[in-house]
């Protein structure tokens, strides 16, 4: 475990917004992190609050009010929450009871970009850049038909790509030292680089690693990012926690694709685009869309929904069903309607909660929405494994990873206290194999290898795996500044401000997981003496070795 470093003292409060245009206290409330906003570790009874609601939310209560969606009689309204603001019920609601419904002409989502003075502009862009670029234009609009509902959006969340460089200094791993052996072409890769990496016992030289962006096929919104392109010396490298580099790359991705709109169509347009458009700007509308969009719903796969964004997450509910619908509006109407239901029971003055994702781990959450839980199945870690190209081996590796699925880079995502992705041990196998295990590679093992990898190889194959990991997860473990210790008194002291307080939870997190897996892989290489290996079991199914393991000599008669 690393020796304690110094650590940062308590950031005092959020930084301020981005320059920005139009994030102004005339147009956005500063107050109000609404919905998705509060991060916490621990998660207590939401508290509603007495206070009465700021002008800019009465007034939008009372748009949708006088366009018929909610009335006096409607189950819940926005109020003041421990959150910011949420829906708080105005009577006790069932369970799955139905606490609003919302028509589709107060949907915000592709369509109605296409709809709008832009929308012949947007055709070529993915759904979220264009539904990003006309929350900016009517931002900055005074007579937008929105105006009610963007006035009560807030200026940021505590997702992690509103954080200062000083709030994110929390999540930076300090100088990590790659340890020498178990020398193999072997790549394995953890944090934001390679941890772990050997070079056939030649002297190593710079290396660059390229991750890449995963996007939802739906939404064109990035869904994880894999360690952003960046250099290091191999034997040392400052680097962070995954979220901090996931966090980084997701900043790099949305700025590449503002500056390519504001060289295609904000530029080109200033008729439709007769104010200074930001990079700052598109970082919070594509905040606003991660936090707030629904997707997945029946033919709408992003979409904004004014009222029904205001609902807030509880860890409590692990339950998706019920939560929300689209639906249509009638018997004889073609007209959609949004529905949203309350998963539990819900007493009047209490606030209606959902789960928002019961599989996101806590780096998604905070990158997402700006919390934390501390469920030990919200705590998880990305190996990456890679078919070094160098390998003599590497185009009989990756066509035997191609052939079972999967490519020269793999990612397994390791949940504390669960087992290891099935796949991850015969990838492992396959990426190590090499000496006089390489026969496996050979043609004639083509159709049969993967199941040769689904168990151990041979005792040095085994070894170097279990060596290679464990190592790798002790390099990772020497970056941090604090121990788990540390973290868990400083989050038991309380009174964090709640980015520190996700930075800390987030790093502590990550340490024990790394703990897991070290754990995993000492007990198989104290065993490794017990496994059956290849050749044994080969021998075995030839007959030739007895119930206790002796070799059994045939002499001819």
């Amino acid at each position: 475990m690393a020796a304690l470093l110094h650590l940062h003292p308590p950031l005092s409060s959020p930084p301020p917004p981005p320059s920005s245009s139009f994030l102004s206290p005339a147009t956005t409330l500063t107050h109000l992190c609404s919905s998705r906003t509060k991060s916490t570790h621990h998660f207590k009874t939401p508290a509603i609050k007495s206070e009465p609601l700021p002008p800019a939310v009465e007034t939008f209560w009372k748009w949708l009010s006088d366009e018929k969606v909610v009335s006096n009689k409607s189950p819940a309204k926005p109020g003041l929450v421990q959150e910011g603001l949420g829906l708080v019920a105005q009577r006790d609601i069932g369970r799955n009871e139905v606490v609003l419904e919302v028509p589709k002409r107060f949907w915000i989502n592709p369509d109605t970009v296409s709809a709008s003075d832009i929308g012949s502009l947007c055709g070529g862009l993915k759904p979220w850049v264009s539904v990003a670029l006309f929350l900016i234009r009517e931002m900055m609009r005074d007579d937008s038909p929105w105006r009610f509902y963007l006035d009560v959006l807030p200026e940021c969340t505590d997702s992690t790509i509103y954080w200062s460089e000083e709030e994110l200094l929390e999540i930076q791993v300090s100088m990590i030292s790659v340890p020498d052996g178990c020398l193999s072409s072997l790549t394995l890769m953890l944090t934001t680089g390679i941890l772990a990496r050997t070079s056939n016992r030649v002297p190593a030289v710079e290396t660059v690693w390229y991750g890449g962006v995963v996007y939802d096929g739906l939404t064109g919104l990035p869904k994880i990012l894999h360690f952003p392109a960046m250099k290091f010396d191999p034997n040392h490298t400052f680097a962070g926690t995954q979220l901090l580099s996931t966090t980084t790359g997701v900043k790099e991705y949305v700025k590449s694709e503002f500056l390519k709109v504001e060289k295609e169509i904000i530029l080109p347009n200033e008729e439709l685009f007769p104010f200074p458009v930001t990079s700052d700007d598109f970082l919070w509308a594509f905040g606003m869309l991660r936090s707030r969009a629904f997707s997945r719903l029946r033919g709408q796969n992003l979409v904004l929904i004014p009222l029904a964004d205001l609902i807030n997450h509880s860890p409590s509910i692990t339950t998706e069903d019920y939560a929300w619908e689209i639906k249509g509006a009638g018997l004889f109407s073609r007209d959609l309607i949004f529905s949203l239901r309350s998963p539990i029971p819900v007493k009047a003055g209490e606030q209606v909660l959902i789960q928002y994702d019961l599989n996101k781990s806590n780096g998604e959450l905070a990158l997402d929405y700006g919390f934390i839980e501390s469920r030990s199945d919200r705590k998880g870690y990305t190996l990456t494994l890679d078919i070094s190209e160098s390998d003599a081996n590497f185009g009989d590796k990756l066509d035997i990873a191609e052939s079972n699925g999967m490519g020269g880079t793999a990612y397994f995502d390791i949940v504390l206290g669960r087992p290891l992705p099935s796949v991850m041990l015969p990838y492992l196998r396959l990426v190590a194999l090499g000496g006089t295990d390489a026969f496996l590679l050979e043609s004639i093992f083509r159709n049969s290898i993967w199941g040769h990898l689904e168990l151990p190889v041979s005792r040095a194959n085994e070894e170097l795996i279990c060596q290679v990991v464990r190592n790798a997860c002790k390099s990772a473990l020497s970056g941090y500044r604090t121990t788990i210790e540390e973290d868990v008194e400083l989050m038991k002291g309380g009174n964090l401000d709640p980015r520190l307080e996700i930075a800390v939870g987030i790093r502590a997190g990550e340490k024990e997981v790394l703990q897991y897996i070290d754990g995993i892989f000492e007990e198989r290489e104290s065993e490794l003496d017990e496994y059956e290996y290849y050749q044994e079991r080969r021998l075995r199914d030839l007959g030739l070795v007895g119930e206790q393991g002796e070799i059994i000599f045939w002499e001819p008669k």
